[in-house]
């Protein structure tokens, strides 16, 4: 899979080399510290993220290319250089494109829960995920993770719980500055509660 096949939209990033590992600096004009958006749907989270921090860069991962376009025309139109769209799979990117200590902080807001049990092995928070994750992290970055599926919710834990490497944090409702997705949105709308889990690699 290469570049070439396609020519990117404003604001989207296409590698040179998909089976290659990913120079950060190679993404952004700007070199400074680096958030991830793993499933950025239509963009709320990730253009509110990088309009309140200029002083940070954002890549949103979108396998959808509708929502690819669609959070770039938004990228486009707040004119934010510090906000970038991916169009691939969140699993790949963690488990193969990005090097060792390269990611400051990793958001994985309302996931697709796959709530059947038979399709459990499509979540993304497994033992393999989280020992990439791990190694992409910087010492002290950060995974802050958001599900409106208690069930989803419990199984998270206890994956992070037996991998045992991440330090829990505290994370009151008003902690920092961070901007609800679409999804967030409308499941609180519909009576839902939000739960929510933020992880910190050790220094």
């Amino acid at each position: 899979m290469k570049s070439e096949q396609r020519q990117p939209v404003d604001c989207e990033f296409m590698p040179n080399d998909y089976f290659a590992k990913l120079d950060p600096a190679t993404i952004f004009d700007q070199e400074q510290p680096l958030e991830l958006d793993l499933g950025s749907g239509d963009g709320s989270f990730i253009i509110g993220m990088a309009a309140h921090h200029p002083d940070r860069n954002f890549l949103g991962v979108e396998r959808l290319l509708g929502r690819v376009k669609r959070v770039c025309r938004k990228a486009k139109q707040e004119n934010l250089e510090n906000c970038k769209v991916l169009r691939l799979e969140s699993k790949y990117v963690i488990e193969w494109l990005f090097p060792e200590n390269s990611i400051d902080r990793v958001h994985l807001l309302c996931p697709d829960p796959w709530p059947k049990a038979r399709h459990h092995k499509n979540r993304l928070i497994q033992q393999g995920f989280l020992e990439a994750l791990y190694k992409a992290l910087k010492p002290g970055g950060e995974f802050c993770f958001k599900t409106d599926h208690p069930e989803y919710f419990e199984w998270a834990e206890d994956e992070l719980n037996t991998f045992h490497k991440f330090e829990r944090l505290e994370w009151p409702e008003d902690a920092f500055f961070y901007p609800k997705t679409d999804f967030q949105i409308q499941w609180e709308a519909e009576g839902k509660v939000i739960e929510r889990a933020r992880f910190r690699k050790p220094v």
